[in-house]
């Protein structure tokens, strides 16, 4: 089995870790970006005067969807759409405001409601793989690191790229479910005119912005995976 490093398997230090360092730059960059956007927009007060928990309430019964309860959970955009529940979490940050942010977020959240109704297959899949993805992510790298106390047990090893390849799936699967939610958030918001063109362009923003902290997460994810393979997924001639 190829490995390359310093240190015990090259753990401490490799040059693929610079795979990690970019992956990490990334992220960091995506999540400074989709903050700076949604401060922007925070202070931009929609022309409706409706609170983004209001706006949510619309945009659900305007769809059709009266099975969905809404509900203010603590934090700073921890927004969030439960389809097992089915429940419609809105931050603190959210809930009561009246920002063409705000507006945004909630309904994004919403697209993702609309997505569970119509049992749009991407959120379905996302949803089966949850329990597999758990699994791998608590196993993977204890798999990884006890094959690597054990002599390089590549049985060990491989098994723990293979559980963690399941959160790049997960990663990637996200992107449409994401992508779409938003897609659907910004056609409703410009439909029912519960935001004028320039404050559906700052909400486009913010949800864009919002879009590439998982672009984000799912190239740091990738970058990590293709490091293992580099350092584990050759063997020895």
């Amino acid at each position: 089995m190829m490995y390359y490093g310093y240190g015990y398997g090259g753990l401490l230090w490799d040059p693929t870790y610079f795979l990690v360092i970019i992956g990490m730059m990334v992220t960091l960059i995506a999540s400074a970006k989709v903050k700076s956007t949604y401060a922007r927009f925070e202070k931009v007060r929609s022309h409706s005067g409706i609170t983004a928990a209001e706006a949510a309430e619309q945009i659900l019964h305007g769809a059709g969807i009266y099975d969905v309860r809404i509900e203010r959970i603590s934090g700073h955009l921890t927004d969030n759409y439960d389809p097992r529940n089915k429940v419609l979490h809105l931050s603190d940050s959210t809930w009561r405001s009246t920002s063409v942010a705000a507006i945004g977020v909630a309904a994004h959240e919403c697209g993702h409601a609309i997505q569970d109704a119509k049992n749009y297959a991407p959120l379905r899949i996302r949803g089966a793989i949850v329990p597999v993805v758990n699994f791998g992510s608590v196993l993977s790298w204890p798999m990884i690191l006890l094959g690597i106390l054990l002599s390089f047990n590549h049985t060990l090893i491989t098994l723990g790229i293979f559980l963690f390849s399941f959160t790049v799936i997960f990663q990637l699967i996200t992107l449409p479910v994401e992508f779409d939610a938003s897609a659907r958030a910004l056609k409703i918001l410009g439909g029912s005119h519960l935001l004028y063109d320039d404050e559906l362009r700052g909400a486009g923003k913010v949800l864009k912005a919002a879009a590439l902290t998982y672009v984000a997460a799912a190239a740091a994810t990738i970058l990590q995976l293709l490091r293992l393979l580099l350092l584990f997924g050759r063997n020895d001639d």
